[in-house]
């Protein structure tokens, strides 16, 4: 092609170059964070998965997702998806279900018996993993995907973790759980039921393994005490899931049960006395539901299924079975307060449901590991102790105790102890800046309303544990992901290269996006103006 003739400018510089004084601005294709992906505690690259989905490709999209989290068919069932809080679409409509499109490519990846990318060549290192639920499992995982030689140990007679213990099977089937436990055993992770690790010293120089992360789940349930004339039945709620899920006879809770607590455990353990009989299923929480640390989602569901919910109330005294309880009002701080006003419950079982603890006091000699006074774990910024090639995460650290977060530390934790059986210190990428849905144009996307999933009839639901909510089928799950804005990043729609006036947007090919020929462009800011997801910034000229 001809070049373009060079015309001398007063500052004496040619079209050659740069376009001069009459540019004041030039177009720059740039990425962004998007809003999904920066919200997800799995560090997922969700709209990266979500762009391969939409595509048709669903094997592709699974093994994206798995580059980050190896339970998709669990997390599209009991993640409270902040990615899709996040979601920009929700300031135009409503946002993208993502959590239903991550399971629908986890049952599909099971249809299909899709296997994971195989790992790498052996490494020669060995990790040991204390405990088997999310974060043990996630660390497992990607640890073996980099070539080490993995085994976990879980005190208990199944794996899961909480996951299997703490989450009722009308929220998680356990066909669903068993099988992703299963594919990453497969990949060649040795597992030890019904063996606790009491010395963990004794792991590095006993036993020689590199590394030890221990990931051991909240299974102390938190107690109160509550003056009593005549206690009557007194349970706890970790130890009346744990006892279902463990084919230990169901307690008989009686005709009417009261649940101690406000957290998604007491409104599980409400909604499953329903299930396993109870005529009336009360919870009593001291606070109001803005406050309450369960999901607004939870309280709704239980309320849909009969539970009565006693806000501002607190339990002060128990006759065999007759609760008194105080009312309590909010002060000006946002904290309960008694009134002095007293009034009486009946109920045959009290449930406690006051959160839980975990047990480190396995830990309390190891040198350098410090435990704070509510049992965690001191780590630094990679997961690791005071106690060099000693990690812990999940439950045992600061940090929100959801099931997300729990497989975040375990890819998270795995890069650690990658580079520290290296010599090295992981430090993560750099990240992009964050897409704002002000930067997307909105008018470029037509309304399209989120798929709703088929939910079980509310009698089925108050009578047994089969799972509540319905998966999206192939025509629904790839409906959903085209709803995606693909906030940020450059989808090549061809928007820049139609509108630009100068022919200055070049196509470099399928895949590869665009590039701009300054030569050409005069800086007008069309192609900008017309970026419907926000990938094109105008930045000012310099000469």
């Amino acid at each position: 092609m001809q070049k373009p003739f060079a015309i001398t400018l007063d500052i004496g510089t040619s079209l050659a170059n740069h376009t001069g004084s009459w540019r004041t601005e030039r177009p720059e294709y740039v990425d962004r964070l998007p809003p999904c992906n920066h919200a997800c505690p799995a560090g997922e690259n969700i709209q990266a998965w979500l762009y391969l989905a939409e595509e048709g490709d669903y094997e592709g999209a699974w093994r994206k997702l798995m580059e980050d989290n190896p339970m998709p068919g669990v997390m599209g069932r009991v993640c409270y998806h902040p990615c899709e809080s996040a979601c920009n679409r929700g300031q135009l409509d409503e946002a993208v279900g993502i959590h239903a499109i991550e399971r629908f490519l986890g049952r599909t990846a099971w249809e299909q018996g899709w296997k994971p990318d195989p790992p790498a060549g052996p490494s020669g290192k060995t990790v040991l993993v204390v405990g088997a639920g999310p974060s043990g499992l996630s660390a497992a995982y990607h640890l073996t995907r980099m070539g080490h030689a993995v085994t976990i140990r879980e005190a208990g007679p199944m794996a899961g973790g909480m996951m299997r213990f703490g989450i009722p099977k009308y929220r998680l089937p356990r066909d669903v759980l068993d099988y992703e436990i299963q594919r990453i055993l497969d990949m060649g992770v040795t597992l030890e039921l019904d063996t606790k690790v009491e010395n963990i010293e004794a792991a590095f120089e006993t036993e020689n393994f590199d590394a030890v992360f221990v990931a051991v789940g909240a299974h102390l349930a938190k107690r109160i005490d509550i003056p009593a004339h005549a206690a009557g039945r007194i349970l706890d709620a970790v130890s009346v899931l744990k006892d279902l899920e463990t084919g230990v006879e169901p307690p008989q809770l009686g005709r009417r049960v009261i649940i101690y607590g406000g957290g998604n455990t007491a409104m599980d353990m409400a909604r499953t006395a329903k299930r396993l009989g109870a005529e009336e299923a009360m919870i009593v929480y001291r606070r109001s539901r803005n406050e309450m640390p369960a999901h607004d989602f939870e309280a709704t569901e239980a309320e849909d299924e009969g539970v009565l919910i006693h806000w501002l109330r607190t339990i002060k005294e128990i006759d065999e079975s007759t609760f008194t309880v105080e009312k309590m009002e909010v002060d000006e701080n946002g904290r309960p307060q008694p009134t002095g006003e007293f009034e009486t419950l009946e109920a045959d079982t009290l449930v406690l449901a006051l959160g839980q603890n975990v047990d480190t006091t396995f830990m309390e000699t190891i040198p350098g590991v410090k435990i704070a006074k509510d049992g965690v774990i001191d780590v630094d910024e990679t997961l690791m102790t005071g106690y060099p090639g000693l990690f812990a995460g999940g439950d045992m650290v600061p940090a929100e105790r959801t099931v997300t977060v729990a497989v975040g530390h375990g890819k998270k934790v795995a890069r650690s102890i990658d580079a520290y059986m290296k010599g090295e210190r992981y430090a993560p990428p750099e990240k992009h800046g964050l897409a704002t849905f002000e930067a997307i144009n909105d008018w470029y996307y037509t309304d399209a309303d989120k798929t709703v999933q088929p939910a079980l009839d509310l009698i089925r639901r108050q009578t047994t544990f089969d799972e509540i909510l319905g998966g999206l089928d192939e025509t629904t799950a790839l409906f959903e992901a085209r709803r995606c804005l693909s906030c940020g990043n450059c989808f090549e729609c061809d928007n820049c290269y139609g509108v630009c006036p100068d022919n200055a947007v070049i196509k470099l090919g399928a895949g590869k996006r665009f590039k701009f020929n300054y030569d050409f462009c005069k800086g007008c800011g069309l192609c900008a103006a017309e970026c419907p997801c926000g990938a094109i910034e105008m930045t000012p000229e310099t000469i």
